[in-house]
């Protein structure tokens, strides 16, 4: 008896080790389920994050466009809707914009006349950005720079920043402009880009304020300083007291250059929307302006400039050897018939001098 219960009670010891195996089996497949379930969990999580991504992205994609207004369908490539990263439009963000360029050449009013447009709420023009050299040292970079105003990312004190309707630039003949002539009607042509001309009729009073201004330039009458432009009479005044004196030997080949520019100027910019100004047009009717704002597609307003005219009153009152000058002019109305017929090798110019002033008879010279 003893021993068969010795037996049984071995039987039993041997038997235990298979519960302890069945234990860990347990524990195994506990922790294979755990690491299942972490693993299902971050797919899940990872699928989410994708899908919420994504609907992330659609809606920017559907994102409502601007709408354009009702306007001409050639007029639809001039109006834009640029969407600046260096400020946001806010409410604005649907106004359309137009882009322009002020074409023009030294001394012929432009400072002046872009100040006008500066004082509408809703035009930045930016002002001779080109004068800065880098900056027109090649394509590339008149592209880039351009991109940034008409994107509005150049910001001045011309800026209007989210409401402006109108953006542009003053731009010299002379300051890569004609010089990159194709690639730049290209770029305006692609951007809807409009140009506005400003020239001065009067060639010779434009040079006498190039000659004055150069003199301006060295002397700095004005406290050491040099003033291109003036915001006051006292200024202006004393800016006028310097008589230059024009070497009349090279006054026709220089009113010769100056005009050959403005003609080839609008032979190779006569496919863009351009309008054409004046100064003294502008001078003498104010109206002018509200022809310009009507070409930008801005609401009219009455534009004002704090600018001072520098040189006013005839002509004679601004040159040192007026005298010289009325010789010449009286040689030229003595061959004014030699002049219509043979031209003399020069182009219209010796008749648009003398057109330009109707009274320069050889009467008036005496008279003078």
């Amino acid at each position: 008896m003893g021993d068969a219960f010795f037996f049984f009670i071995k039987d039993m010891l041997i038997v235990r080790p298979p519960v302890k195996s069945s234990l860990v089996l347990r524990i195994s497949v506990v922790a294979f389920v755990m690491v299942c379930g972490v693993f299902m969990c971050s797919i899940g999580l990872k699928q989410i994050s994708s899908f919420t991504k994504a609907g992330f992205v659609d809606i920017r994609v559907v994102e409502r466009p601007c709408e354009v207004p009702n306007v001409e369908s050639w007029e639809r490539p001039y109006v834009h809707f640029p969407k600046p990263t260096t400020f946001s439009r806010a409410e604005c963000s649907c106004n359309p914009v137009r882009y322009f360029v002020i074409a023009s050449t030294q001394r012929s009013g432009s400072g002046w006349f872009e100040t006008l447009l500066n004082s509408h709420m809703n035009v930045s023009s930016n002002g001779e950005i080109f004068s800065v050299k880098p900056r027109r040292s090649n394509m590339s970079t008149i592209v880039d720079t351009l991109d940034r105003i008409y994107n509005l990312d150049w910001l001045t004190s011309a800026s209007k920043n989210e409401c402006t309707a109108a953006v542009g630039l003053k731009w010299m003949l002379n300051q890569g402009l004609m010089q990159n002539h194709e690639a730049i009607v290209d770029y305006f042509s692609t951007k809807g880009v409009s140009m506005i001309f400003l020239f001065r009729r009067n060639l010779l009073r434009r040079r006498i304020s190039i000659l004055a201004n150069a003199y301006d330039q060295s002397a700095k009458p004005l406290d050491g300083k040099h003033k291109s432009h003036v915001h006051s009479p006292d200024e202006a005044k004393i800016l006028a007291s310097y008589k230059p004196s024009i070497n009349t030997t090279l006054l026709i080949p220089e009113l010769q250059q100056a005009d050959n520019m403005v003609k080839q100027a609008l032979e190779y910019f006569n496919t863009t929307r351009h309008i054409i100004l004046y100064y003294e047009d502008i001078i003498k009717n104010h109206t002018v302006l509200n022809d310009v704002q009507d070409f930008l597609r801005i609401p009219r307003m009455g534009l004002k400039s704090r600018q001072v005219k520098i040189h006013k009153g005839p002509l004679r009152e601004q040159v040192e050897n007026w005298g010289d000058i009325q010789k010449f002019r009286l040689e030229m109305c003595k061959n004014r018939h030699v002049l219509r017929n043979q031209r003399l090798g020069q182009p219209r110019l010796f008749l648009y001098f003398f057109e330009l002033y109707p009274n320069w008879s050889q009467s008036s010279v005496q008279s003078h």
